[in-house]
């Protein structure tokens, strides 16, 4: 017999009562990613005006770690700027959610990459630049996502 997960209060507050879940009705920028050792898979769509984040949604399927990172990620970032947005960690959701059992920490990579790829097609569909440093991450979040 194999022991349960474990998870904090933190976390079960954000998976029974998820933050921001659905989808917005014209989003600015999408990101969706999924994780080939789970079967996870997550979509974040973003609502920006002058340059802040001012709606943000999340679709998960997956575990309850996944939908715990979905919704703390959004409420992390709701309000933010693009830039401060951009900046927010797989560690920071983690932390956020004061810490995730070992075995579930690549859940708070697909939350904070499908952020970060949200906010990537905002920038593309605004003509905005990305930095080699963005093209650098973007290409590794590809590379790790099963989603096309």
């Amino acid at each position: 017999m194999t022991n349960p997960i474990k998870y904090n209060k933190k976390v079960m507050e954000h998976f029974s009562n998820p933050h921001n879940m659905g989808e917005l009705e014209n989003p600015d920028g999408v990101g969706e990613v999924g994780n080939p050792v789970c079967g996870d898979m997550m979509k974040i769509s973003i609502k920006v005006e002058d340059g802040i984040i001012t709606d943000i949604k999340f679709l998960t399927f997956g575990c309850v770690a996944a939908i715990a990172t979905s919704s703390v990620t959004t409420t992390l970032v709701k309000g933010k700027t693009l830039d401060e947005a951009e900046k927010i960690t797989r560690k920071a959701v983690a932390d956020a959610l004061e810490g995730l059992p070992p075995i579930k920490m690549h859940c708070s990579n697909l939350a904070s990459d499908a952020l970060y790829k949200a906010i990537v097609d905002y920038k593309k569909k605004h003509g905005i630049p990305l930095s080699e440093e963005e093209i650098g991450r973007e290409k590794k979040i590809d590379e790790e996502d099963i989603h096309e």
